[in-house]
């Protein structure tokens, strides 16, 4: 190989370099409801907002590190390897239903919440936080309690705030799988429409 073509072939790994480390990461930092549990994963509406994301010819390069089962605080023992690995720009924080679901007190929920927003900003990332609430039978005060959680969180850390990712679904069982709890695959574009109304703003910024 002559000189001129090592320092051309040198250039182009620089520039290519340069162009991958330039793409910003968007993050998503969730539970089961993100990471397409019982449906397969490229009908998820974590992967349905990538490819609208490309077909948008946006920058953003998307993460899922969502796991089932995952509560506030298991992502919260998670984020900081993810952010140093990932460095991302933006953060969409879908957990807390597990949180929920077990029972754990609100105020936990809320503290990890919020550290996970700390660290985040702490980096320089942007954070969208997604609500979710819970079925009736878990009583009045405690369904009460845990979905104030995430509007006063919001409030407190001063970020944007999806109020219910089931928004427009969570009553209707033919968008659920057998177990009541998850939704289909069919109703997967509903999830990605009410996160972009919070995300879509973001974006421009």
């Amino acid at each position: 190989m002559t000189s001129c073509m090592r320092v051309f072939s040198l250039l182009l790994l620089i520039v290519m370099a340069g162009a991958a480390q330039a793409a910003p990461t968007l993050l998503v930092l969730g539970d089961s409801l993100s990471a397409a549990y019982g449906i397969p994963r490229e009908a998820g509406w974590v992967n349905l907002l990538s490819q609208r994301l490309h077909e948008q010819k946006s920058p953003y390069q998307v993460v899922n590190a969502s796991v089932s089962g995952e509560t506030t605080n298991g992502g919260l023992t998670r984020l900081p390897a993810l952010l140093a690995t990932h460095h991302p720009r933006l953060l969409i924080l879908a957990l807390g239903a597990n949180d929920g679901l077990r029972g754990l007190p609100p105020p936990q929920t809320a503290r990890n919440l919020e550290n996970i927003i700390a660290l985040t900003e702490k980096q320089g990332g942007k954070v969208l936080l997604v609500g979710m609430r819970l079925p009736p039978n878990y009583g009045a005060s405690y369904t009460g309690k845990f979905q104030a959680v995430f509007s006063e969180v919001a409030k407190k850390r001063k970020v944007p705030l999806v109020p219910f990712l089931l928004e427009g679904i969570a009553t209707q069982a033919e968008h659920f799988q057998a177990d009541g709890l998850h939704p289909t695959a069919q109703a997967q574009p509903k999830l990605l429409e009410t996160v972009w109304r919070g995300l879509a703003p973001l974006l421009t910024r």
